[in-house]
């Protein structure tokens, strides 16, 4: 089933807790001071 799914996605693996938090911290971040209202999706590139 795992890999089935995998192959699905275009960066070829499953999301890990990291890439979530990486996410978080940037929109948490000043760098995103010019983001807001926006749908951020952490996927992969699967659409």
């Amino acid at each position: 089933l795992v890999a089935s799914i995998t192959r699905m996605i275009p960066l070829g693996r499953l999301g890990r807790p990291d890439d979530i938090a990486e996410t978080v911290a940037f929109l948490a971040g000043p760098e995103s001071g010019w983001i807001n209202g926006q749908t951020i999706r952490a996927n992969g590139g699967a659409v």
